[in-house]
């Protein structure tokens, strides 16, 4: 696990924070007032167990910072589980996230963990959350609410002891007024919300990031 003394608060050195993953080393590089704001939230969001939704543009580094909010979380010694909904196949969505009974469906010779499950003690980061397809999105809805699930095929409710954060490019409450995601799902992911700025919101970070890309 990375020290507690190389979690700094965004006011310190160095403008470099790097952080130890499970499944790659990262760093995030910034010295701007908007990127050190957006740090000193994220310090502040760590503390809770609550779920976080982060918002902004696409390659604006919300990954990185759902990533940083684990690492500086009680729960860092937990399992950080990424998951891109986008990514998925609209069939493959609910085993990916809950598991699957053997028999549940062709090929399924065994029971098979889910990301809800393989997060057990730790985070469980919904990317892309405004993709979710719209059967999913109740069950997504019980496993935040109730922090339960059952596995496809299964009729034994699961325990999920996880720390949701989830993230999107989207306007999630335009696609709740037009029907295309759920409004109580909505109001249970955003209890906590993160807005990650654009670069041109950062200028001062350009030269930074320019350099650290060369070396």
């Amino acid at each position: 696990p990375v020290p507690r003394s190389s979690l700094r608060p965004p006011s310190a050195e160095p403008r470099r924070f790097r952080l130890d993953s499970t499944i790659n080393d990262f760093e995030m590089v910034g010295d701007s007032p908007a990127f050190r704001t957006c740090l000193a939230v994220a310090e502040r969001l760590a503390a809770s167990d609550a779920p976080v939704l982060v918002t902004g543009e696409t390659g604006t580094g919300k990954e990185l910072i759902t990533r940083w909010i684990h690492r500086a979380s009680p729960r860092e010694r937990g399992p950080f589980v990424a998951v891109n909904a986008a990514a998925l196949p609209e069939t493959l969505v609910e085993s990916e996230l809950f598991g699957a009974e053997a028999g549940a469906f062709t090929g399924a010779t065994g029971r098979r963990p889910g990301k809800f499950e393989l997060a057990q003690g730790g985070t469980i980061f919904l990317d892309e959350i405004g993709e979710m397809p719209a059967t999913l999105q109740p069950k997504i809805l019980r496993a935040v609410q109730e922090k339960a699930f059952y596995r496809v095929g299964g009729t034994k409710e699961v325990k999920a002891d996880v720390r949701i954060l989830a993230a999107t490019n989207r306007d999630l409450e335009a696609a709740c007024r037009d029907g295309r995601f759920r409004e109580d799902l909505y109001h249970r992911l955003s209890a906590l919300v993160l807005k990650v700025p654009p670069l041109r919101a950062r200028r001062e970070d350009v030269a930074l990031l320019a350099r650290h890309k060369a070396e």
